[in-house]
């Protein structure tokens, strides 16, 4: 049997009955869609009625912005008029007149005349990669582009965003190429295309080319019945059924040109609010196990909301107390640089962009939500970016004002993540991520790792015990697959596998289960205790127990493994260390210094059951890599132990140093939107 096959008889298993007669019935539709357009019949009806934005006017709220913010973002613009645009990691020079269906990594292009139903973008011996055509073709650089117009006036860039805008419409009709293959690329495009027109309101030209011109016109018509006709469901609504419906209800509420919008708008609301919840704990931590998509989440339902508020159309009070949750559980969980926690997949998704794509995005999103629900006491400090100012002045007010934490939370239960971490005080912060959730969302989890009890250790935010990312999703199996697997995190591998079964790069058929046991994150030395079972199905079962103890006053980490077993295996534990730590292995002693962002060191005192050996940017195989964005990866240092041993009990200590760089720091922090401190956290 092919690959092929066995991967397409493995999804349909994961579906349920009703799932199945629900693509069915999309295919059946999709062949409509093909005849119809084939026959030249994907025109759009006239207006309903003159075209306006129904959302309140932005204003003059870019006139705040000034100094470096609004140099970064002309500057920003000024590149994109040179031609200057990186996508995913790859940098773009012919953004003048840019291709609209071309991969530059593979420099092969996806046919432009193929109906997009027909375009199989998921083919595992294809070297193309779809997700950076797609990402240029969300065009948040021409919402940059409209930002800067609206800050300096610079009559170029509007005049650029005419130029992409009709040259995109005209190499992409309806249901044509593959820019038309993904609900979530229409869903976020439509959002850019909302808030092109809003920005360039008062530019001479966007009549012609919004609502005068039947090209634009019939995209708008087009985008947002496919959204209302192949939404996400079953064991995919995951974050693209969220982009979807925000997509479709931005749309509706700016452009409600036509007689459908009504029914379209109803329809997103319902969604939106219904699956925003089936993808959220009870805590407010998205259900994907993949902190990106909680970012991408949370920025999709402010934004819809938002829109769907400005224009008039109310959503629950349950939804806004969600989202802002979910706000609140990004202060909590970042360190005291500002930055979250990687686990799971991450693609650097945007819902959208109106700053320069280099400033810090965590930042602008925890500066939205205080813009939107009002910062708390215990969260990092903002500063205010264009987002924050443009979406402020779409609300107009608080959204949200009903009760929330009043101090930290550092566990939440539901979604098994914990963080242990020094108090504020007169010394670097420790930060520790333990990992005790469950392995990912829906039937196919299709962005989790395989990353049971792993951990991840920062030192005043520079990564000492890192989570290596995600690098790649298509393109590159051997690469995705490692960034994916159990011996790319902290913790330990038995027998060469992985914890859970991956079947292709977006599916996983066993899954390991966590028991966490016991947690206590207050006090001088807090800590976690969990176990898993996803070597449980071996002929001799392996049971994996790990504690974690922080005591704050030493300043001293403390993993104990624990192996329940009956025979022997191949215990193969990892530290995959971060970027900036350089390190000094001695028998069973690692001494990790590291300069940058703030100079530190610490001793890692590993197992002595276990033979170590260090490794940096191995390929044959794959060991020693950090992907600090998506599309980029480099060479890291790895520490691997290894043995064969029966049960056993192993410890590991990280002692880290109390130098006098470590007095007067507040943990508490503060984070920038800025470059510079943006390409630091990366």
């Amino acid at each position: 049997m092919s690959p092929a096959l066995t991967w397409y008889l493995e999804r349909l298993g994961r579906m349920t009955p009703g799932e199945v007669a629900g693509r069915v019935r999309d295919r059946g539709r999709q062949e409509l869609w093909t005849l119809q357009r084939s026959r030249g019949g994907l025109s759009a009806p006239p207006m309903t009625h003159s075209a306006e934005l129904s959302a309140r006017s932005i204003g003059e709220a870019l006139g705040a912005l000034a100094g470096e913010e609004a140099d970064a973002l002309v500057a920003c613009a000024d590149g994109l008029l040179a031609g200057k645009w990186e996508v995913l990691g790859v940098p773009r020079d012919d953004l003048r007149a840019p291709d609209w269906s071309l991969d530059p990594l593979s420099g092969r292009r996806y046919p432009e005349d193929r109906c997009s139903f027909r375009i199989d973008y998921r083919r595992s011996d294809d070297d193309r990669r779809v997700k950076q055509v797609w990402e240029l073709s969300r065009h948040h650089h021409l919402t940059v582009l409209a930002a800067a117009w609206r800050v300096s006036g610079n009559l170029a860039y509007p005049e650029m965003v005419a130029r992409h805008l009709r040259s995109w419409w005209r190499h992409n009709p309806p249901a044509s190429g593959v820019n038309w293959a993904s609900g979530i690329e229409i869903g976020i495009r439509l959002i850019s295309w909302v808030w092109v027109r809003r920005l360039l309101d008062n530019w001479e030209g966007v009549q012609d080319l919004f609502d005068g011109n039947d090209q634009a016109r019939r995209q708008i018509y087009w985008h947002q019945r496919y959204l209302a006709a192949f939404r996400s469901a079953g064991s995919s609504a995951n974050n693209h059924v969220i982009a979807e419906a925000a997509g479709q209800v931005v749309a509706s509420c700016a452009f409600d040109w036509f007689a459908e919008t009504p029914k379209w708008l109803a329809e997103a609301i319902a969604v939106l609010q219904d699956e925003l919840r089936r993808n959220t704990f009870e805590s407010g931590v998205n259900r994907e196990q993949a902190f990106e998509y909680h970012g991408l989440v949370t920025e999709l339902g402010i934004i819809a909301g938002l829109e769907a508020e400005a224009a008039g159309h109310l959503i629950s009070p349950a939804t806004w107390a969600l989202l802002c949750r979910m706000t609140d559980v990004l202060a909590a969980v970042m360190d005291a640089e500002g930055c979250p926690p990687r686990y799971g997949d991450g693609d650097d998704g945007r819902a959208l962009l109106l700053n320069p794509p280099d400033s810090y995005r965590w930042a602008t999103l925890l500066s939205v939500g205080g813009t939107v629900f009002g910062p708390l006491d215990w969260w990092p400090e903002t500063s205010g970016d264009a987002a924050s100012l443009l979406l402020g002045a779409l609300a107009g007010r608080r959204i949200y004002g009903g009760p929330r934490p009043a101090r930290r939370p550092a566990q939440f239960n539901d979604a098994g993540l914990t963080i242990l971490r020094t108090a504020p005080g007169d010394r670097a912060e420790i930060w520790c991520r333990c990992d005790g959730g469950p392995h990912g969302f829906l039937s196919i989890a299709a962005h989790a790792h395989a990353d049971a009890l792993s951990v991840e250790v920062r030192h005043r935010g520079t990564q000492i015990l890192a989570d290596p990312g995600t690098y790649c999703y298509q393109g590159e199996p051997q690469w995705r697959s490692y960034f994916r697997s159990t011996a790319a995190h902290n913790t330990v591998e038995i027998d060469g596998l992985d914890q859970s079964e991956p079947k292709g790069p977006f599916l996983w058929t066993r899954k390991a289960e966590i028991q966490v046991i016991d947690v206590c994150t207050d006090g001088d030395a807090p800590r976690w205790c969990a176990r898993h079972n996803g070597y449980s199905d071996l002929t001799d079962p392996v049971w994996h127990q790990r504690t974690a103890e922080l005591d704050t006053r030493a300043r001293v980490l403390a993993f104990t493994d624990e192996l329940e077993c009956r025979g022997t295996h191949l215990v193969e534990m990892r530290y995959h260390l971060g970027p900036d730590v350089d390190a000094k292995l001695t028998g069973c002693r690692a001494l990790l210094e590291w300069r940058y962002p703030h100079a530190g060191s610490a001793i890692l005192n590993l197992p002595s059951e276990l033979i170590w050996s260090a490794h940096f940017g191995d390929t044959d195989p794959i060991c020693g890599w950090y992907s600090p964005a998506f599309g980029r990866k480099q060479p890291s240092v790895t520490l691997v132990g290894r043995s064969v041993l029966g049960q056993t009990k192993l410890s590991t200590t990280l002692e880290f140093s109390q130098e006098p760089s470590d007095r007067g720091v507040d943990s508490r922090g503060g984070i920038s939107t800025d470059m510079a401190t943006a390409k630091s956290k990366r």
